[in-house]
């Protein structure tokens, strides 16, 4: 669950978003439902397990789901992909780089846990790449090619909030120790693309409690011996 201060909240209220978090599946991701109140177009971000939870809870906002926004194609962040755009008839956008994980890195994922397989991913509709443009209704968020914790890892950019995926953790960030992942990729993309945001940018990331850049800054841990 998300805490907001009332300063947060009043700041999400005058932009006229919805956000919704939902913590989903075994490895506890966490699922975005983003839409404007104003038009009530939205994307959902990340759908990595419980689809019947992220429907029941689209339904419950109001908002016509127009795209599903995958920010990398590790298993709990697509889980339950082909069973939400199966529902919901909304496209689906991945960053280029990442095209050639989605069909093997989920299944072979789940095979060395001992889970039981599911549907595999759909091709995607909409290959992103870095500076790409997303519009929602009247919100627009900007793709950031955020390589490290996979090649295609993507951030979402916009309105004072960033989506960050598996890069960015509140005190932490993205694991290195999986195939094709680098240590050093991911920490120059955190320098690069979210170091440089406003330190008052919320960050919403793929697991664990939001954050902002400036606390990340100040006490991530990680962070503290690169030159920031």
């Amino acid at each position: 669950m998300l805490y907001f201060t009332n300063s947060t909240v009043k700041l999400l209220e005058k932009r006229a978003m919805v956000i919704k978090m939902l913590v989903v599946g075994p490895f506890a991701a966490n699922c975005y439902i983003v839409g404007s109140s104003t038009t009530k177009q939205g994307m959902i971000i990340d759908p990595g397990a419980e689809a019947e939870t992220i429907l029941r809870t689209v339904q419950q906002t109001g908002l016509s789901i127009s795209l599903i926004v995958i920010t990398h194609a590790h298993m709990d962040h697509v889980g339950a992909l082909h069973a939400v755009q199966e529902k919901t008839h909304a496209q689906f956008a991945i960053h280029e780089a990442e095209k050639g994980l989605l069909l093997t890195a989920p299944m072979r994922m789940l095979t060395s846990l001992g889970l039981t397989p599911v549907k595999s991913p759909p091709r995607p509709d909409r290959l992103l790449k870095d500076g790409d443009r997303i519009d929602i209704g009247d919100l627009h968020f900007e793709v950031l090619h955020t390589p490290g914790h996979s090649s295609g890892g993507i951030c979402l950019s916009g309105h004072g909030v960033v989506f960050s995926g598996d890069t960015l953790f509140n005190l932490g960030v993205g694991r290195t120790d999986f195939p094709g992942c680098s240590h050093e990729r991911l920490m120059k993309s955190i320098h690069e693309k979210l170091m440089v945001l406003p330190d008052e940018t919320i960050v919403y990331p793929g697991h664990g409690p939001s954050t902002t850049i400036g606390d990340e800054r100040r006490g991530n841990p990680f962070l503290q011996n690169y030159p920031l």
